[in-house]
């Protein structure tokens, strides 16, 4: 038998509030390095102000949560690119990585970082294990949230938030607070954003 309308609706609301509760927490839990929002808006600005392109790369539900986070920087008028794309140029001295590493180290974010820093790029890191980062030199920014790794399956019931969702979710939450801190620092109005979204749809 079907769930009337007004209970279906409070069970949604309350499964919404407690992901939106647990995603909040992420950003109140302690850690030793600086805050990631700030290390994203300093570290996107000086870009910037450099005159430097943006390339990001993640894998999985990482990798496309880095895809949203290059459009939205694309529509502040940021020279924003998804490495592997066809269209991604080569990177340079003025330029910035921003990689997604939850678990701390993928073989191929490594590999990215190691060639982006070879041609003289800066390079951020976002991950949940700031110990576990292999690329040497850059800049860890921590998104203290459980990853893939942290779920090993053991617990006895169903997790809301299952292996890497909490982390994915974080940087949801965190790209969007930083494309708003942003167009702050940058000085870009909501009209001049929307107006560079795409109209072939």
């Amino acid at each position: 038998m079907a769930k009337p309308k007004e209970l279906q609706s409070s069970e949604s609301a309350d499964l919404a509030a407690q992901i939106c509760n647990h995603l909040s927490s992420v950003f109140t839990a302690p850690t030793a390095l600086p805050p990631p929002l700030s290390t994203l808006v300093d570290e996107i600005s000086a870009a910037s102000s450099r005159g430097g392109k943006i390339f990001v790369y993640g894998v999985g539900r990482e990798g496309l949560m880095m895809k949203a986070l290059c459009m939205r920087l694309f529509h502040l008028g940021l020279p924003a690119h998804c490495v592997f794309d066809m269209t991604t140029p080569a990177i340079g001295p003025p330029d910035l990585l921003i990689a997604s590493a939850g678990p701390g180290g993928f073989s191929t974010v490594d590999a990215i970082c190691g060639v982006a820093r070879g041609g003289g790029a800066r390079v951020v890191v976002l991950t949940a294990r700031p110990e576990k980062v292999g690329c040497a030199s850059a800049v860890v920014a921590h998104i203290p949230a459980q990853t893939m790794a942290d779920d090993d399956g053991a617990g006895s019931g169903r997790d809301l938030l299952p292996m890497g969702s909490v982390y994915e979710g974080a940087m949801f939450v965190l790209f969007e607070m930083l494309v708003y801190k942003l167009g702050q620092v940058l000085g870009r109005s909501p009209d001049e954003i929307r107006a560079r979204h795409t109209n072939l749809e």
